[in-house]
């Protein structure tokens, strides 16, 4: 009875991005999350990253947070985040997730290393439905650092934004391939850290990929 009338445990597991890029002579990237719990104590994985054909992966990060809602439309969490490229961090992890005023889904954490590196990153998205099943969503991603870290290539501040637009046709609810464009820049001593490697520091990449979930 208590199943049926809630407390019930339940799993999902979500791909929100998984694009081929045009960038770099073509690139991908992911970021998804598998949650199980009920509607207040959950335990969750994200993993995000991204590479090229010619570099292999470049970037790839994993967290393991226990998250509880704190109210019908906002989560906080916290856990422990692993970076494996590009190069092997452990960090404490704390932030939020929920659905803010004006059906805004919004993100934000901070990120405290095992060398005292402290990172925040906070994203945003909205979905503009067109049609029942034809759905444009501007996406925004802010990253910054207290401190510049050689060994990571981070500089002090806003290092990196991203902003980016895309287009998907919802299949099924569970089922939404997209196109889109995005653009990314790289700031202060971040910029400086990718021009140093011969890099530059913005770039515009065509997208395609597929948004699912169950």
């Amino acid at each position: 009875l208590r199943q049926e009338h809630g407390g019930a445990r339940v799993s999902q597991v979500f791909a929100r991005l998984a694009e081929y890029r045009t960038q770099g002579g073509g690139g991908y990237r992911w970021d998804g999350e598998a949650w199980f719990g009920g509607d207040i104590n959950r335990f969750v994985l994200k993993s995000e990253g991204e590479g090229t054909r010619r570099e292999g992966v470049e970037g790839a990060e994993l967290q393991a947070v226990y998250s509880r809602a704190i109210s019908p439309y906002f989560d906080i969490q916290a856990g422990v985040r692993q970076d494996f490229k590009p190069k092997s961090r452990t960090y404490a992890a704390v932030g939020f997730e929920g659905l803010a005023p004006y059906w805004f889904d919004v993100e934000g954490a901070l990120f405290l290393s095992n060398k005292g590196e402290l990172l925040g990153r906070l994203e945003g998205t909205y979905d503009l439905r067109l049609t029942q099943r034809l759905i444009l969503q501007p996406r925004a991603e802010l990253s910054v650092s207290a401190q510049d870290t050689a060994e990571t290539a981070t500089g002090s501040g806003l290092s990196n934004a991203e902003l980016g637009l895309r287009l998907r046709y919802e299949v099924r609810r569970e089922f939404a391939p997209y196109i889109g464009i995005s653009y990314e820049r790289k700031f202060g001593g971040t910029a400086d850290y990718a021009r140093a490697a011969g890099d530059g520091a913005e770039t515009t990449s065509f997208v395609v990929g597929v948004r699912a979930w169950f």
